[in-house]
């Protein structure tokens, strides 16, 4: 297994992800998307909407990032969305008391001693109370990663939502908050959504956007960031019906990613255990970083918590009625919400190999799904000479009327199929002799790096069949 640091490295050299405000030290968990890193962005974005909107019974929806502040109230973000927060007296080092004791159990299995680690980490799963978790702390003896000693403060819930002010006025009356999740976009228009879209139960509503969290600390790359997008989906569906529905959604969600190029292998099922006040089921895709395994998407039973809490607040029914039987119902809700930049991430990952080519070398290769390819196709002159330039050229801006295409003069041609290779383009066609005699063009495939000649008049319509397999 490479290291993290081996992706960080190559997005960074390729231009997939740049440090946000780099030449003034950088802003710790956020991060800008480069040349190639957007377009990854957008294609992982294209697919998942595609599969979601090409359905007739989900309807897309862009709700305002900044929305009234009952609309938090009502969720329970200002009082329950909070993380239990440490500070060591000595180093000034601030932790999540549960991220604190998760490390301390991997350390005691590291040591082989699980019937320790299996105490503690029951002891965690139960824990709730800022208390709790300053217990177990005390109780263990855990000490600081930077100072080595154990002077802790009590264990204090931090809120994580990001809090600004509109209008001209800095006062309690102007607060707003700049939203932590998207779903709530979705609910608060439930009936608008409903009704202009003329949807019976069950359907869903889609939607990808920003969310932003004040993540005290931010680790692993894009992993846990503090500006990041989701893709969520929220189906309404009738009281009773949400576990049907919830097994569904599980399914769907775990084929679209082998779908599109996860190894089955590299991911797995998160039974939640401890379940959030709103859910009566849930569960976690996970996929195998080289820190190990972490959530990429989640799939919840919401209930009809967030229905019935806008309702109550509001005062506006967010009720359906049935045309059939006049059955009137608060629908439940059954969430799929996974993260762009996680993904990113994991598709990254996932992709990345460093193969022996047979030829007493190596190659760095992303085996990126054809769909998911920043560079669909590179087209090269084999020399810079006896009008091959002119022809390369030519080729170059016809594909790209339909293709996101590079083209590429610099080196050797072994040295332009490596470049290609690293940053995931499936096809290299390069313009060569044979061009300029019969009109024929070589094509490399990334994966096997066979070549075969086809005839340039072919090749759009070649590369079509083969990007959209």
């Amino acid at each position: 297994m490479f290291k993290l640091d081996t992706i960080i490295s190559l997005a960074k050299r390729r231009g997939f992800v740049f440090q946000s405000s780099e030449i003034y030290g950088g802003i710790n968990g956020c991060w800008d998307y480069g040349p190639l890193g957007v377009e990854l962005l957008l294609n992982i974005k294209k697919i998942w909407w595609h599969e979601m909107t090409s359905r007739t019974n989900i309807e897309g929806l862009d709700a305002s990032i900044l929305m009234h502040p009952k609309v938090w109230e009502a969720s329970g973000h200002l009082t329950q969305f909070s993380d239990p927060m440490i500070d060591n007296k000595i180093s000034k080092a601030r932790y999540r008391a549960d991220n604190l004791i998760e490390d301390f159990i991997e350390k005691l299995r590291k040591k082989n001693k699980n019937d320790l680690a299996d105490e503690c980490e029951q002891r965690l799963e139960h824990a709730q109370e800022p208390s709790d978790y300053y217990k177990i702390i005390m109780d263990y003896g855990i000490n600081d990663p930077v100072s080595g000693n154990a002077d802790w403060t009590e264990v204090r819930n931090f809120n994580l939502m990001f809090k600004t002010f509109i209008g001209p006025l800095d006062d309690a009356a102007s607060t707003i908050y700049l939203r932590p999740e998207s779903a709530q976009g979705i609910f608060v228009n439930f009936k608008n959504v409903m009704e202009c879209g003329r949807q019976k139960i069950p359907f869903g509503i889609a939607q990808i956007g920003k969310a932003f969290r004040n993540e005290i600390n931010t680790k692993n790359f894009l992993f846990r960031t503090r500006e990041f997008e989701q893709m969520e989906m929220q189906f309404f569906v009738k009281p009773g019906e949400e576990k049907e529905w919830f097994d569904y959604w599980k399914e769907q969600r775990w084929n679209w990613y082998v779908k599109y190029g996860m190894k089955p292998e590299k991911l797995r099922w998160k039974e939640h255990e401890k379940l959030a006040h709103y859910a009566n089921y849930a569960v976690d895709i996970e996929f195998e970083f080289p820190f190990g395994f972490g959530e990429i998407e989640g799939i919840h039973s919401r209930t009809d918590f967030d229905l019935s809490a806008h309702q109550k607040l509001s005062g506006k029914k967010l009720e359906y009625i049935d045309a059939n039987t006049k059955e009137r119902y608060t629908p439940y809700v059954v969430e799929t919400s996974g993260g762009v930049s996680r993904g990113l991430m994991a598709f990254l990952c996932n992709a990345y190999d460093e193969e022996d080519t047979g030829e007493g070398d190596k190659r760095t290769v992303l085996h990126l799904h054809n769909s998911l390819a920043p560079i669909k196709c590179a087209v090269f002159p084999l020399v810079n000479k006896d009008g091959m330039p002119e022809k390369a050229q030519a080729i170059y801006e016809d594909l790209q009327k339909y293709f996101k295409v590079q083209y590429d003069v610099s080196g050797a041609i072994g040295r332009r199929y490596r470049r290609q290779d690293e940053i995931g383009t499936p096809y290299c066609v390069t313009i060569d002799g044979d061009t300029m005699s019969d009109n024929t063009v070589t094509i490399r495939d990334r994966d096997t790096m066979q070549q075969e000649k086809i005839n340039a008049d072919n090749l759009k319509m070649y590369l079509f069949d083969k990007l959209h397999k």
